[in-house]
C-alpha cells in the first residue's frame, strides 16, 4: 500500500529572523512527509505575554489561509500559546494544530498527570487556561519555568538544559508529574538531553517536544482523512474588515 504524501507547513507567529530555517525543519521530515515553513512579517519578535500573542494572530491566520491555497495539507502554529488556532480553524478546512494543545494531550496520554516546563513565570496562567479549554485541567500537575527569555534559550544551551532538568525533577518529586511537555517551541531539540538527564537521576518519564510531536500528529490526521469539525469552527460571517491586509475569504453560497 502506498503512503499518502503529506505537506505540512510550520507557521512562525514571531517576526524575529533566523529562529527557523530550512536546516532546522528538515529533520522533522519523514518518508512521505514534507515540512516547509513560513513566518509573519507583522507582529512581535517573540511571544511571552497574552498581548504579544494577540498581536501575532492576524498575520498568523493570513499565513495559514495562504498555506491552504498553496496546497499544503496541514499547518502547525510554531508557539506553545497556539496564537490564532481557533480563528484559523474557522477560515480553512485543512487541519491546523497548536503545539500547546497537541503536546498537552499527548503528555496526558503518556502519564497520569503532566507538567509544563516553560520559559517565564508569567506564562503560567496562559498554560492553565489552555489546559482548561482542552479539558485537561485535572491532568495538569504544574507549570514550572526556567526564567530564560525565548530569544536567549540558545545562548548557553547546556545551562538551558540543566535548568530544564532541574525544573522537570521538581515537577515530578514535588508536584506529582509523570510526564513533561515543554512550554516553548524554542526548546525544540532539547527533549533527548532532558530525558537523559532525568534518567541519570532515576526518573523515567516521557518528555514531549511539541513541534516534532505536532508534525507527526498532523501527518496522521491527514492520512486518516481527519480535520477539525466545522460545527465547532464554522466559517465566520461575511463582512468588511477595514485596516487588515488579509487574504479574501471564499464564502459558501447562501
Amino acid at each position: 500500500m502506498s503512503i499518502k504524501p503529506v505537506h505540512i507547513r510550520i507557521v512562525m507567529p514571531i517576526s524575529t529572523p533566523g529562529f527557523r530555517s530550512d536546516e532546522t525543519v528538515k529533520p522533522l521530515e519523514s518518508p512521505g512527509v514534507r515540512v516547509s515553513w513560513s513566518q509573519i512579517s507583522k507582529g512581535p519578535g517573540s511571544i511571552e505575554s497574552e498581548y504579544e500573542a494577540g498581536m501575532a494572530m492576524p498575520d498568523t491566520v493570513a499565513k495559514i489561509i495562504e498555506a491552504e491555497r498553496d496546497g499544503v495539507d496541514a499547518c502547525i502554529i510554531d508557539c506553545m500559546g497556539d496564537p490564532g488556532l481557533r480563528p484559523a480553524r474557522e477560515v480553512v478546512t485543512i487541519p491546523v494544530l497548536g503545539p500547546g494543545q497537541t503536546g498537552m494531550h499527548i503528555a496526558a496520554m503518556l502519564g497520569h498527570r503532566f507538567s509544563v516546563v516553560t520559559v517565564m513565570r508569567r506564562l503560567r496562567s496562559s498554560f492553565e487556561n489552555t489546559a482548561a479549554i482542552a479539558g485537561l485541567a485535572g491532568k495538569l500537575a504544574s507549570v514550572r519555568s526556567v526564567d530564560i527569555p525565548v530569544l536567549e534559550l540558545e545562548k548557553d544551551l547546556a545551562a538551558t538544559n540543566r535548568a530544564l532538568i532541574d525544573e522537570a525533577q521538581k515537577a515530578v518529586e514535588i508536584d506529582g508529574a509523570e510526564s513533561i511537555v515543554f512550554g516553548c517551541t524554542g526548546l525544540m531539540g532539547c527533549a533527548g538531553a532532558v530525558r537523559e538527564g532525568l534518567l541519570s537521576r532515576g526518573i523515567d518519564i516521557p518528555v514531549v517536544d511539541p513541534i516534532p510531536t505536532a508534525v507527526n500528529v498532523a501527518a496522521a490526521l491527514v492520512r486518516s482523512g481527519l480535520s477539525h469539525s466545522k460545527l465547532t469552527w464554522p466559517m465566520p460571517p461575511e463582512k468588511l474588515m477595514p485596516g487588515y491586509d488579509m487574504p479574501a475569504l471564499t464564502f459558501a453560497a447562501e
